[in-house]
């Protein structure tokens, strides 16, 4: 009979992965309490959460909640990363600990219910943030329109400029 702390444990687990878009899967070993507490700091500003759970705890809730079977990260002690609406800074947040801190590990993850290993999660963290790629897209948008008005309004400087050289020449003569 299971025992009445994991049965709740694997329903609060439960609970966090019907919430998210992606999970990454790090092994701490090594971290001191410091490390930990930076860790989890530059996480939480990334708009995520750090959670160490049961191995078999996990294996049990992705599977109920018939998601990607990640036994091939889900060894040794494990903390589980809980990404917010933007998976890349998390993901940039983890990167970036690890290379400062080069005991911390990327296992791999899990992503929109995929499979993610670890050279994918570096990959997505090498992507741009939300914010830069709506500025790539608005200035890919507004690119022509600028060209268009510059392309417009050259006639006019150029006759704006000939007759300020015109007005220069005149007191002077």
């Amino acid at each position: 009979m299971p025992n009445a702390h994991n049965v709740e444990t694997l329903a609060k687990i439960k609970d966090e992965l019907q919430e998210i878009n992606a999970m990454w899967v790090v092994d701490y070993r090594g971290l001191t309490v410091k490390q930990i507490q930076e860790l989890r700091n530059s996480i939480r500003e990334a708009g995520a959460s750090m959670k160490v759970y049961k191995n078999t705890l996990m294996h049990l809730a992705l599977d109920e909640l018939e998601l990607p079977n990640l036994d091939a990260v889900l060894e040794g002690p494990s903390a589980f990363v809980f990404a917010g609406e933007d998976p890349v800074a998390s993901a940039k947040a983890l990167k970036d600990f690890a290379k400062a801190n080069k005991v911390l590990e990327i296992k791999g993850g899990m992503m929109d219910g995929k499979f993610v290993d670890a050279a994918q999660v570096e990959a997505i963290a090498s992507l741009p943030s939300r914010e830069g790629l709506i500025a790539m897209l608005l200035g890919t948008i507004s690119n022509p329109l600028v060209q268009t008005v510059r392309v417009l309004n050259a006639p006019m400087e150029a006759f704006a400029r000939c007759v300020n050289q015109i007005a220069e020449q005149k007191p002077a003569a």
